[in-house]
This record gives C-alpha cells, sequence and structure tokens, in this order.
C-alpha cells in the first residue's frame, strides 16, 4: 500500500475477525465502502487441516486467507515477500504477519510466539506508522484497535521473521451470497480430541479451535443480518458457541492445574458442528439450551461466594447480593472467571464438578452457589468472608 489514511472506525464488529482477517477487512472498507469487511463471513467453512500435535485443526494458512481476500473483498494481493525495513521508501506500506512477541503493542509482546497481522506504513528511515484493528482479550491484557509510531529500534523481530503483502484496490466481485462448506464429519473431528493421550496439548489447542469457530458463526451471523436475516435461532447458535469457546477454555485450565477434566466438552463441539447446517442453513429448532442447575445455597454462602466474586472482579458485594450479572460487571472475561474459579476453590475450600464448568453456570452468584459442593459447612471461612475480612 502507498497511501496510508489516519485510522477509520470500521463498520463492523472487530470482535467477529480473527487477527489476519481483521486488518484485511480494515483495508477492504477502506477502499469499498463500510460493510464490505463483512463479506469475509459469507462463507461458512468447516475444513479442519491436520494441525498441531497430530490434532485437526480449522485455522487457515495464509494463502487461504489472501485467497478469500481477493475473491470477496476485491484486494489485489501481491507475491509474499520477507520484508526488510531498510527496503521501504517513506510512504510504502504493506500488510505484515509476524511474530507477535516482537511487537511491543499487543499483550503478547515477550510472552507468547503468535503470529499476528498488522498494517505497517514508512514515515521517513527511522520512524513506522503501525495500525493493527485487533480486538480481544488475552491473559495479559486487553488488544484493542489503534495506530502506533514506531522507532526502528522498537521492532527488532521483524527482518527475520516477518512475512509482507503488498495490497491494491481490486474490482470489487458482486456479493456470493451466504454459502456453507462442510468438508469433514464433525463427529471424527471432535472424537480426535477427546481420544488424545496428552490432555494438555488437546484443550490447549481446542482452546484456539473454539475460538476460531465461535468467531467465524458470529461473522456469519452477521453477513446474514446485513442481508436481513436476524433470526433468533442464528443468535443462539451463536451464542451457544461462544459460550463453549469459555468452557474449552476453562476446561484448559483446570487439567493444567492439575484437577480432573470436565465431561460432555467434545460432546457439545460435535452437536454444535452438526447444527450448524440446518441453523445457517434453514429452518431448524436450534440447540438445546442447558438445563437450569437446582437448589439453593444459605444466605452465608451467598455472601461468602459475593465476597469473592467482588474481590476478583472489583466491584461491590451487595450488587452482586441484589442479582448484578457477572458478565455485566465492567471488566469481565474468561481470564476473570478463571480467576474467579480458582480463588472460590482456593480461598473458600469449595469444589466444583468438572462437569458444571460451563459459562452458564456463572451468570450470577445464585447461580454459583447452586452448582459449588461445600465443605461440611463453611464455618468461620464463610463468616469472615462475609464480613469482608478474608
Amino acid at each position: 500500500m502507498t497511501a496510508h489514511p489516519a485510522l477509520a472506525q470500521p463498520a463492523f464488529d472487530t470482535h467477529l475477525f480473527d487477527c489476519v482477517q481483521v486488518n484485511l477487512a480494515a483495508v477492504a472498507e477502506r477502499w469499498h465502502g463500510p460493510g464490505t469487511g463483512s463479506r469475509l463471513g459469507a462463507l461458512l467453512r468447516f475444513a479442519p487441516a491436520p494441525g498441531p500435535d497430530g490434532l485437526p485443526t480449522v485455522e487457515s494458512s495464509p494463502s487461504v486467507q489472501f485467497g478469500l481476500a481477493e475473491r470477496a473483498l476485491g484486494l489485489v494481493v501481491r507475491p509474499a515477500r520477507h520484508v526488510r525495513i531498510e527496503d521501504l521508501t517513506p510512504g510504502e506500506g504493506c500488510f505484515v504477519l509476524a511474530d507477535a512477541h516482537h511487537l511491543p503493542w499487543v499483550p503478547y509482546h515477550g510472552r507468547q510466539h503468535i503470529e499476528h497481522s498488522f498494517l505497517l506504513v514508512a514515515r521517513d528511515t527511522e520512524t513506522f506508522t503501525v495500525e493493527d484493528h485487533y480486538d480481544n482479550e488475552t491473559p495479559w491484557g486487553s488488544a484493542r484497535p489503534g495506530t502506533w509510531r514506531l522507532s526502528r529500534d522498537l521492532l527488532p523481530g521483524l527482518p527475520d521473521c516477518t512475512l509482507a503483502v503488498q495490497l491494491s484496490p481490486g474490482t470489487l466481485p458482486k456479493d456470493p451470497g451466504p454459502q456453507l462448506e462442510r468438508a469433514a464429519d464433525p463427529q471424527t473431528y471432535a472424537r480426535a480430541y477427546a481420544e488424545h493421550p496428552d490432555r494438555t496439548a488437546a484443550l490447549r489447542q481446542l482452546t484456539l479451535e473454539t475460538w476460531l469457530l465461535a468467531r467465524s458463526r458470529g461473522l456469519h451471523a452477521a453477513y446474514l443480518a446485513r442481508r436481513g436475516r436476524a433470526e433468533p435461532r442464528v443468535a443462539d447458535q451463536v451464542a451457544a458457541w461462544r459460550a463453549l469457546a469459555e468452557q474449552a477454555f476453562l476446561a484448559s485450565r483446570r487439567v493444567a492445574r492439575g484437577r480432573p477434566e470436565p465431561g460432555g466438552l467434545t460432546d457439545r463441539l460435535a452437536r454444535l458442528l452438526r447444527a450448524d447446517t440446518d441453523v445457517f442453513g434453514g429452518p431448524s429448532a436450534g440447540p438445546e439450551p442447558p438445563a437450569a442447575p437446582t437448589g439453593h445455597g444459605a444466605e452465608a454462602d451467598r455472601r461468602a461466594v459475593a465476597a469473592t466474586v467482588a474481590g476478583v472482579l472489583g466491584t461491590d458485594p451487595s450488587a452482586l447480593l441484589s442479582g448484578t450479572r457477572l458478565p455485566d460487571v465492567p471488566g469481565f472475561s474468561s481470564f476473570r472467571l478463571a480467576e474467579l474459579i480458582d480463588r472460590l476453590e482456593d480461598e473458600l475450600g469449595i469444589e466444583f464438578d468438572g462437569d458444571d464448568l460451563t459459562p452458564e453456570n456463572f451468570q450470577d452468584v445464585d447461580a454459583v452457589c447452586r452448582i459449588a459442593r461445600w465443605p461440611a459447612r463453611l464455618g468461620a471461612a464463610a463468616d469472615a468472608a462475609a464480613r469482608g475480612e478474608a
């Protein structure tokens, strides 16, 4: 790209895109108008390929992503090359894929090696503008869209690890309309994760898989909504996928801490994959909602749980006792939920059945109390937590 206008707010929900899609969509919207980026959701694809640790993965290769950008977004992608920062002339830019471990504006910096995309433009021989629309929560904080001016010494890893492509505007093709592609059997895919001998590796990868599947289903739903198909069963299916992604993350965390693996995760995965065809492709009742938990904790239990939850989320225990939903508390995320479960088990001595660790069971204090397995009684620990002394 030879021109690089100032960052403009995209006319799409950046939460729906993965880290490669989102910056391709932003460029397409700049050149072809608002809403263009949603075309990446026209194709709902389930075509897993061999991935890490012998597991199948739905993560698309860069060549697949670039091909879709050309067909759906009207972008012309020049052949990839290894970028040399010193070769970029002032005003020249490119779409970059790099190791996030080297990128100082993302939370992964110095912590995790993972491929990440951004737009890079040389301002002069020593400074660069980075534009990145990625929007996600991470264990180390939030990644949010923005622009950054960086000096050459802040991008030390780029000469060795970066793949870059030149993008230019092409002719925007006709909107292809919604398409479904299922090139594999959902049960076979789910079974590969259920039967893998390394449970830590399997659940770590499944966390990424369900995150990608949930985002792609959300993006497809947004595309359908732009075409007048904002149907309740579609919204329910997307919500079920997001809940599954959270459940996979919690299961991965639990196994990594040496606790028993929750059951039913891969069965739920297979059911949602089978339901996709009916929900997104035609009339369907959609996935069945989870059964509501039963039972109720004592008032002292409620106060103890509320005090612990408030300590993790930085909110008022009385608001939680009055019915405030945990997802409505600012800053709540899958990562805070995992910390919350750890604190409840470690500080209050309660236990959760692994099969109950689903986001639906952590909507409010009463929902938590209904699934908690308390010690004989909380006794002094509960009283101290309720008084705010713990």
